[in-house]
């Protein structure tokens, strides 16, 4: 079967915001028929602290330690939990919930775009596999969303190792999601509000029973550029794609900052929950 061809966006290391308007916008011009389906690689610079759509910041998040280690806060458009993007590759697919290949059920289409990120793993030598929760996942309570993996997303010798959210507008499915490279524990449990050091000591503990990252279950440390080629094949591979690099025009760079600064530097949309 012949694959399709999509446009591959890398735009490189980015401030949160301008993260978060690149993948909205891109949602935009895809809904408006201008591009074809998109996937996008990105870091981080400064690392930053997304929290959810509907998530709370006040009484759960740690603002003077987001400020104290130098991190910016942002409010996706997904939900979920607060992730702490440092050393890590983030990916995002948008694509059209009419396209052929993508289930109605979110549940599904996870699973879909998700073989993107198997095939990743397994270009690494990493054994990943999908997580298949028993029922419905309990509420733990916790802001941190690597401390408990979803339907469909990647652990390895049962850890969760990738976390990926997904949202739909306009008729378009926008899933990103990270894929940690290295972790430093310590920095990410500074980001939240806990009852006492002694609470949050262990859950800063339990939390290495839960989550990896790929610098920890390969044999040598791996760079940003290995990961991020790793999960390329990945992506065509597991979902049957040709990626052809695209690179946004002035215009569209321009309206990528403006819409950074309008909403995602924004407190009114940050600090809204």
């Amino acid at each position: 079967m012949m694959s399709e061809t999509w446009y591959y966006v890398d735009t490189g290391h980015a401030t949160p915001a301008f993260n978060m308007a690149m993948d909205e916008l891109l949602l935009n011009w895809h809904s408006e028929g201008k591009i074809p389906p998109v996937l996008r690689f990105y870091g981080w610079e400064p690392a930053g602290l997304s929290v959810g759509y509907f998530q709370k910041v006040q009484g759960k998040i740690d603002l003077e330690g987001v400020k104290r280690h130098g991190f910016e806060l942002v409010r996706r458009q997904t939900g979920g939990r607060a992730v702490l993007h440092d050393q890590e590759l983030t990916y995002s697919v948008i694509v059209s919930e009419e396209h052929p290949d993508m289930p109605k059920s979110v549940k599904e289409a996870y699973l879909v775009i998700s073989k993107g990120l198997l095939h990743g793993f397994r270009n690494l030598g990493v054994q990943a596999d999908f997580a298949i929760p028993e029922g419905k996942l309990e509420t733990t309570g916790s802001a941190v969303c690597f401390e408990e993996p979803s339907w469909y997303e990647l652990i390895v010798e049962g850890k969760k190792a990738a976390g990926s959210a997904q949202t739909r507008k306009k008729g378009i499915i926008l899933q990103h999601g990270s894929i940690p490279i290295e972790v430093d524990d310590g920095k990410l449990f500074d980001l939240f509000i806990y009852p006492n050091e002694r609470v949050k000591e262990r859950a800063r503990k339990a939390f290495g029973d839960k989550a990896v990252a790929i610098n920890q279950i390969v044999p040598e440390p791996i760079t940003f550029d290995k990961t991020k080629e790793a999960f390329k094949q990945g992506f065509e591979t597991g979902l049957n794609i040709s990626l052809e690099p695209f690179q946004l025009n002035e215009e569209q760079l321009q309206a990528v900052h403006q819409l950074a600064e309008q909403r995602y530097r924004n407190d009114k949309w940050n600090y809204a929950r």
